[in-house]
């Protein structure tokens, strides 16, 4: 399948690791021109090395940007139409936010995620969407949680926040595709990233368990008795977010091994 990616400006957010970073090389093989970012410079820098190595496309940047400030989000985008002309494909992702039941969760933790988890993800596509509209075309791809399907325990602040993520995209969908503008939602379930790392040992430390422990209680429950792959992932967001993909919009996408038993 052609997904006439070769050469398409692309920005993926908070992709200096995990599955940010796994959607980065993906585009990077299809021959995109990339521009990763995160709040490390070091840890960007390090990706961008690794993702030229590994794909031979020497097309990779990255911009230093915090997903809660707004002009570095503006800066971002910026950078990314002067190097590349233009922005063909958004991939919004962010850090997870803190784990906790309601009670644990001050108003600085709410505003925290807000800020981090749904708010990031307006500000980047109203900054890319001008360009999108002038060319008539584009793809927007929102990184989420399973938690837009089926709420998860000790996770309230993404529980709430996800859904909302939903929400924007099922209105722009409506509102954008007469430019062209294709926009849906994809949520990971247990893929094998630090975040599910960090979450595991959360979860053990209130068990009393292991997070080894934790893991294969975890797989127990996946039908496919694995964690998933950060590329197994990855490939779902480059097909939502190419030119193989012309009627798609205002979806929500699972990518769980069958884990939510939600319709």
């Amino acid at each position: 399948m052609d997904f006439r990616l070769k050469g398409k400006s692309v920005i993926v957010t908070a992709a200096s690791k995990g599955l940010g970073k796994a959607a980065a090389m993906e585009f990077a093989k299809e021959g995109a021109k990339v521009l990763i970012s995160s709040r490390s410079e070091p840890a960007l820098q390090k990706a961008v090395d690794e993702i030229r190595e590994a794909t031979g496309n020497t097309t990779i940047d990255y911009a230093v940007c915090n997903m809660k400030d707004a002009q570095e989000i503006k800066q971002l985008v910026e950078k990314a139409v002067s190097l590349n002309g233009t922005v063909d494909v958004l991939i919004n992702n962010a850090g997870g936010p803190p784990a906790g039941s309601f009670l644990d969760m001050t108003d600085e933790d709410w505003q925290h995620a807000f800020e981090l988890n749904l708010l990031s993800f307006v500000r980047t596509i109203r900054e890319a969407v001008p360009f999108m509209k002038k060319q008539g075309e584009g793809h927007i791809v929102n990184l989420a949680s399973s938690s837009i399907k089926q709420s998860l325990d000790n996770l309230v602040l993404s529980n709430t926040m996800r859904p909302g993520i939903v929400g924007l995209a099922k209105t722009l969908a409506q509102e954008l595709s007469e430019d062209n503008i294709l926009i849906n939602t994809v949520g990971p379930g247990t893929i094998e990233t630090d975040r599910i790392t960090e979450l595991n040992q959360t979860l053990a430390d209130k068990q009393n368990k292991t997070a080894e422990d934790i893991r294969k209680e975890a797989e127990e429950n996946i039908p496919m008795k694995r964690y998933g792959q950060p590329q197994e992932f990855a490939k779902a967001i480059v097909f939502l977010a190419s030119g193989a993909n012309t009627y798609i919009t205002g979806q929500s996408l699972i990518v769980d091994g069958g884990l939510v038993k939600a319709l």
